[in-house]
């Protein structure tokens, strides 16, 4: 994928997130190094998840359903600002976007690469309905938490490897925050 004319780069990072380098963003999927992302949780006023169905061009996970929006900060950008940026150009939103907690995976994603990521997580407030990017997303939809639950324990498949990593800690944050 290019970035401004260049090949997109990700920032590796050791096991305390501490930058050690960058490389190009396949190079690092097929080597499954360690690197920074982040991964955005929007919920509307009902609590419920927006959902985005990856397009189906997308190198891995194709046509997977998965959390709002994920990706990873370019070299030298605040992860915020980069955050931001991604939501607004996936999914054609903003949101204040709070961080809330980060997690290390690494999961084979198909076409021989690997996602190996500390992810910071991240959750916001949906006022509006995207309108996203169709080369990013191919559809979208609002779930309720238990009823996503239930959908993905009968249809694991139809869903990205981080987001079935990720959920029980997002359900685990739900639940702290309204105890």
């Amino acid at each position: 994928m290019m970035q401004n004319g260049t090949h997109e780069e990700v920032i590796l990072v050791n096991e305390r997130d501490e930058a050690i380098g960058t490389m190009e963003k396949q190079e690092a999927h097929r080597k499954g190094l360690l690197h920074r992302a982040f991964s955005i949780f929007l919920f509307d006023a009902e609590g419920r998840l927006l959902l985005q169905q990856r397009a189906a061009e997308k190198y891995h996970s194709a046509s997977l359903w998965t959390n709002t929006c994920c990706s990873h900060p370019r070299p030298g950008e605040e992860l915020a600002l980069a955050a931001a940026r991604r939501l607004h150009e996936e999914m054609g939103q903003t949101a204040v976007l709070e961080p809330r907690f980060t997690f290390t995976y690494r999961a084979e994603v198909g076409n021989g690469l690997i996602e190996h990521e500390l992810d910071h997580v991240f959750f916001g407030r949906a006022t509006s309905d995207p309108v996203p990017d169709p080369a990013e997303v191919r559809a979208w939809r609002y779930v309720d938490m238990d009823e996503l639950r239930l959908e993905m324990e009968t249809y694991p498949e139809r869903f990205t490897t981080w987001l079935r990593i990720c959920l029980p800690l997002v359900s685990e944050q739900l639940f702290t925050e309204r105890a």
